[in-house]
Parts: structure tokens; sequence; C-alpha cells
């Protein structure tokens, strides 16, 4: 197996499930992160972490941009049966500010690990971590009403959230969901151009006790922290009302197995928490000031995020009908627990 980005959240959760299932679990990262968001976003400790708890990984200090690297790699430890591309420039607000570095790292890169497969491991499940960016602001034109903590879908038919069927053009996406689209529909395109067995998996908030999270990316992680270390907290637009739903990573890499037992070519699917695991930021504040007796420090900045989402829940509809095995473990209280204790313990 393959991991990028194996040092952030979603692939260390994958690199700690299959080491148990995989001979060889192969990761890359080179902490790019801390360029990004500095000290505070530096994932070092969770790759010592990883070294120590593992018994099949192998770190791979390698930037996905540097295109002989990534082939070398695979030439020389290749071919690999699983590939899941997590590495990425995960922020909105700095994708504006460095738009040749979110391109590079976000498109480039994911072509790199596209077409090093097609050379050299052909026959390997291609997993990408998506994202629910690709669609832009498109999901705002879905009715919504104001209830007294969150924005709610005000039409029936939308109950469930946003499916796979939602355009993906004609709309602001953000200089980041730009870069993401345009590595998502290679990713699609890889698969059904050249037959290999290709999947996006469109994420929404994906969260969990491993995420380094600062306040330009990582929405629970980041709002846990600040309560216990006493740092404002800044709301931007929409009264704190806005609506994300929350994926455990460990639930991520249990999917991640489904898919790599029942591989399809090409496929695109929503991936979140559902409604069941939907909250507000209004209601997320009241949430950890249960669990840890501090008071939300924040302050409310009336303009909206760019392309940001009044109300994101991910409808799981066609992803529980391709894998029916699959379902969400961890609720929102599991996620918002384990959070508040990791950052009590130092992570």
């Amino acid at each position: 197996m393959l991991v990028t980005g194996s040092s952030g959240l979603i692939g260390s959760e994958l690199v700690t499930f299959f080491d148990t299932r995989a001979t060889a679990v192969l990761g890359i990262d080179n902490n790019t992160r801390a360029d990004l968001f500095g000290s505070e976003g530096d994932t070092r400790w969770n790759l010592r972490r990883l070294k120590e708890n593992t018994r099949h990984f192998h770190h791979h200090e390698i930037d996905i941009r540097d295109r002989s690297a990534v082939t070398a790699l695979f030439k020389a430890q290749g071919p690999f049966d699983l590939i899941v591309h997590c590495a990425a420039q995960p922020s909105h607000d700095l994708a504006a500010r460095r738009p040749l570095d979110d391109f590079d790292i976000n498109a480039v890169g994911t072509v790199n690990m596209l077409e090093a497969t097609r050379q050299h491991s052909p026959d390997a499940v291609f997993v990408f971590i998506s994202t629910n960016k690709v669609y832009g602001d498109a999901p705002n034109e879905l009715p919504v009403k104001e209830l007294p903590t969150r924005w709610e879908y005000s039409r029936p038919e939308d109950f469930d959230g946003v499916s796979e069927t939602m355009r993906i053009d004609r709309c602001m996406h953000s200089v980041f969901g730009c870069g993401k689209l345009a590595a998502d529909v290679m990713t699609q395109e890889y698969g059904r151009y050249f037959g290999m067995r290709t999947v996006c998996l469109r994420g929404g908030c994906l969260t969990g006790p491993q995420h380094s999270g600062v306040e330009l990316h990582g929405f629970l992680s980041y709002l846990v922290k600040a309560n216990l270390q006493g740092i404002t907290y800044k709301i931007y637009g929409y009264l704190g009302k806005q609506v994300r739903d929350n994926l455990h990573s460990y639930d991520v890499a249990c999917l991640v197995e489904q898919i790599y037992r029942n591989p399809r070519k090409g496929e695109v699917y929503n991936m979140g928490g559902g409604r069941a695991n939907s909250c507000s930021i209004l209601e997320a504040f009241a949430r950890v000031e249960a669990l840890t007796g501090k008071p939300m420090r924040h302050e409310y900045v009336d303009q909206n995020r760019a392309g940001d989402h009044i109300c994101y829940i991910s409808n799981l509809s066609r992803l529980r009908e391709h894998y029916p095995e699959w379902s969400v473990r961890r609720t929102l209280d599991n996620i918002f627990d384990e959070t508040v204790r990791a950052w009590k313990e130092g992570h």
C-alpha cells in the first residue's frame, strides 16, 4: 500500500489501519504543512508516533510535486496494490495567497501520482481524497431556513443533503476548490479513459484526534484547541449557524478498505458524516463547552468566506448503495470526546 500525506490526519489513520492488514505500507510526506501553516501545522509528532507504533510502515521524504522522485519510488518499490492520495494544500484562505503552490500541490501533484500509477502500477486501486469544495458555492442555491442554532434545508427533498448530481461549474469555488476540482476530474478521467480503478471521495469535514488543526484549516480540531487554550475563535458570516457534517478518519479508513475489496473505475462519491453527524459552529461551541467547562471566546466577522457553504450535509445514498457494508461508526459525541482528549493530552 502507498499513502501520500501519510503524516496528516487521514494519511496517518490509513497507515495505522492498514499496518495490521498489509504486508507493507509506504508513506510519502515531506511536512509541507509546516511550511503552509507554521510550527502549529507541523506533523513531525505524528510521524514519530507512526514509527513507534507500526510494524510495516516505511516513510519516504518525497514532495509529490517532484515528478522524478515520485516516479523513482514507483519503479523501486512498486507495483502497489492500493494507493490512497491524501496529500494536499487544504486551506481556502492560503490558496488565495499562494495560488501557484496550491495548484502545483493539489492539481499537478495529483497528475504526477496518477501517471506514475498508470505507468508502473496500472492494476492498483487508486483512491483520491477529494473535497466537497469541487461543487463551489452551488450548494448554497438549495433553499434554507433559519433555526435558532443552524441553517436548515427548507425543502423535504433536500433533507438528506447534497448528492453527486450537484453541478461542478458556473459557480465560485475558491482557488483551493478549483485546484481540487482539476485533480478530481483528472482522477475520474484516468479511470474512464485509461480503464484504471480510480475513485474520488468528496469529503465534507474530515476530522479526528490526529488532526493538527490551525485557524486556516481543521474546523473541529482548531475549535477545540481554541477553547482549551483560550484563543479567540473568529466566526466568518452566516451568524455562526453554517452547518457541516463531520466524519472521523477511522470511518474513512474503513471505507477505503471496502473500496479496495470491490473497486470501481472512474467513480465519485460524496463522503461525510451525514445528517446524524452534522453541526453548526454555534452547536459545536455548546458541545465543547459542555465537555471542557470552559467558555468559548469568539468574535463575529460580518463577512462570509468566499465560496463558503451555508449548509452542507453529504448525501450518502449512492455510497451506501455501492458499499452497503460501510456505515458511519464514530458518532459526533465520539468525535468531540476524542478531540478534546487529544488536545488535553497534547496529541
